[in-house]
């Protein structure tokens, strides 16, 4: 699994930079998207589903937010975006256990971007509770009700569906994007940033279609 992720963050690496290169093209499943053949029920019915799966110690994901988040701030209101933390044993399991904590404390989309710097840029590791508290409350986050949600049986049922989430959608890699349950993609497949986004809008626009 390990070989498959590099293999997968590699090929993110290496098309990063040609964001735009396909926009311009109608998506092919196969080619630029994969259709899951068993499709995953979605968190919202009657929306259209956008799911970005991703870990705090992912360079590719962390390069990928300044293009994404305009994205998001636009959706219209029949598409929910949310984001899977993808786990994959040691820091994975122990990033994606914090993000799922500060989402249930409701504080997540103000510390979102402070996690990410201080893991990619001050290279912190924030793989051990305590450290993790000790830097959240410098972004006022409690510290006691940080940990006490983070060990909570609640976090760890939610830990064990994220992890079966990625089984489902079959990620090996991050960041990949799954649009309604059906549709999986990422950067390799898409060709760069710009492209992910082009092959998300349509995708929506094929679901809104139906």
């Amino acid at each position: 699994m390990r070989k498959l992720i590099l293999s997968a963050t590699l090929v993110a690496a290496s098309v990063f930079g040609m964001a735009g290169v396909q926009a311009a093209e109608p998506a092919k499943a196969g080619e630029q998207y994969i259709e899951l053949s068993n499709p995953v029920p979605v968190s919202q019915p009657g929306k259209i589903e956008v799911v970005e799966l991703f870990w705090y110690g992912c360079p590719h994901c962390y390069h990928f937010e300044p293009t994404l988040n305009p994205w998001v701030s636009k959706l219209p209101k029949d598409v929910n975006f949310k984001r899977v933390p993808a786990m994959f044993g040691g820091p994975w399991d122990a990033h994606g256990q914090m993000f799922l904590t500060l989402e249930a404390m409701g504080v997540e989309q103000k510390v979102h971007d402070a996690v990410f710097d201080a893991i990619q840029n001050q290279r912190k590791r924030l793989t051990d509770p305590q450290d993790m508290a000790d830097f959240l409350a410098t972004q006022g986050v409690d510290k006691d009700k940080f940990l006490s949600t983070f060990n909570s049986f609640a976090i760890k049922g939610q830990v064990q569906q994220a992890k079966a989430l990625a089984k489902k959608y079959e990620i090996t890699g991050v960041p990949s994007m799954v649009v309604n349950g059906k549709y999986r993609f990422d950067l390799g497949t898409a060709g760069g940033p710009d492209g992910v986004l082009s092959v998300a809008d349509q995708l929506i626009a094929k679901e809104r279609a139906k």
